[in-house]
């Protein structure tokens, strides 16, 4: 498949990098897993996730597959294990910084589940999601850094972000994505979002 189109290294971003909720520099894939957001929901939440199909083999086509409706379960023994799941993200960051978005921001992904934040339950009403080509425990591409800090200063310039977290903290005990390999300090100092926004370090 092509490769996205660059991010840029950072702000400025502009309302013209966006159209009804979709991000320019990334490429797009509808997904048919999404629905509305509650009307006076504010989209204030950056949820972090790591994701790899089978586990721990990159550089596929499956995880697009599989947000798309598309994934062949007979092609891989895992697949029978996740077999007729319905999920989707707004975006997916490849180990080489490309980006893809499947569901408009303005819109409802299916990617949190059951979770809670701050106490507001169902985060995906408020949340956008991002996927990290990744497996928990295991590290992450400086490219991958890169892509999620520009990324996030744009979500910031469009949505009232407020909080960035991972799978993990929204679904303690349930869900352990990013994991311990993912750097939030790296993240951190490479964003434009004050310290309070991220996870307690």
């Amino acid at each position: 498949m092509s490769s996205t189109p660059k991010l840029p290294p950072g702000p400025p971003h502009t309302a013209a990098n966006w159209s009804a909720g979709w991000y320019r520099f990334a490429r797009r894939l509808d997904s048919p897993n999404f629905g509305a957001r509650p009307r006076d929901a504010s989209i204030d939440l950056v949820v972090l996730h790591s994701i790899s199909l089978p586990p721990g083999v990159y550089g596929g086509d499956e995880v697009q597959a599989l947000f798309t409706n598309q994934l062949d379960w007979n092609a891989h023994p895992y697949f029978q294990q996740i077999k007729g799941l319905e999920v989707s993200a707004h975006f997916y960051v490849r180990r080489n910084g490309d980006l893809w978005q499947f569901v408009s921001c303005d819109a409802r992904a299916w990617h949190a589940g059951k979770s809670s934040h701050h106490g507001r339950d169902n985060c995906n009403d408020f949340s956008i999601g991002v996927e990290l080509e990744g497996l928990e425990g295991d590290t992450f591409e400086t490219a991958q850094y890169e892509t999620l800090q520009a990324l996030l200063a744009a979500i910031a310039q469009q949505y009232p972000v407020q909080h960035v977290a991972g799978h993990e903290h929204i679904a303690p005990g349930r869900k352990i994505d990013p994991g311990p390999g993912f750097d939030w300090a790296v993240l951190q100092r490479g964003s434009d979002l004050p310290a309070q926004c991220f996870p307690a370090l």
